[in-house]
């Protein structure tokens, strides 16, 4: 099971949780999520977005961006921000705030990892060499285990193969293994190159917080319930 199954969606409720936290309405929300998502990842420079987490409230949007990069996010005062916010209130006729949280260590985020690759294989660099190096800068990091897999016309071969590059340990069967996942799609003048990396970065033993950044407004209305209660 653990083989073909993407390990976050298989870990979720036990060590992860959903980046997106809303309820009702489920046609019309994914289809309004997919579409910010989508004008994100084109608005902003290709390879620097790592997740974007989007927290709904009645008339209110949160969108929390995680990067490697926040000041290019961010922008000269404010402006890149501010404009990106205009424009998702026009798409989504809502309110709409904007968080920048920043990717402390992008050598250990799949998602960083498989897009730094895309872009090093749309420029024609070895392949071989950016997986070997991405291997190398994981392990250094401290990573217990990274896998990488890539497929297609490999360096324009007129045989399109699969190859795979393991460093350490890699537990997919066990739920409390922390094991970040991302696959990315590279278009080359010879075709598209699939890459999939799996970084494993360690084991979580007991609790866990599951919503690091969409919990926060349910937290403050707990929080402002059991005021009003003990105030009673």
């Amino acid at each position: 099971m653990g083989q073909k199954t993407n390990p976050i969606v298989n870990r979720l409720g036990i060590i992860t949780g959903w980046q997106s936290s809303w309820c009702s309405n489920y046609k019309d929300r994914i289809q309004e999520d997919f579409k910010v998502r989508r004008y994100i990842e084109a608005r902003l420079p290709k390879g620097i977005v790592s997740r974007i987490f989007i927290e709904r409230t009645l008339k209110f949007i949160t969108i929390t961006i995680r990067t490697s990069r926040p000041a290019l996010v961010i922008g000269k005062g404010g402006d890149e921000v501010d404009t990106v916010r205009k424009e998702l209130k026009k798409l989504t006729k809502k309110e709409v705030q904007i968080n920048i949280s920043e990717v402390k260590r992008p050598e250990l985020d799949a998602s960083l990892v498989a897009k730094g690759l895309v872009r090093q294989l749309e420029n024609r660099v070895s392949y071989k060499k950016s997986v070997k190096s991405s291997v190398l800068s994981a392990m250094r990091m401290n990573a217990q285990g990274i896998r990488i897999q890539i497929s297609g016309r490999l360096n324009g071969s007129e045989m399109a193969r699969c190859e795979t590059y393991k460093e350490g340990r890699i537990s997919l069967g066990t739920f409390r293994a922390d094991v970040d996942y991302h696959m990315a799609v590279a278009n080359t003048v010879y075709g598209s190159i699939g890459i999939k990396v799996w970084i494993m970065k360690g084991e979580v033993y007991g609790k866990r917080e599951l919503y690091p950044f969409l919990g926060s407004g349910i937290q403050r209305k707990q929080r402002a319930y059991k005021y009003s209660r003990k105030k009673k």
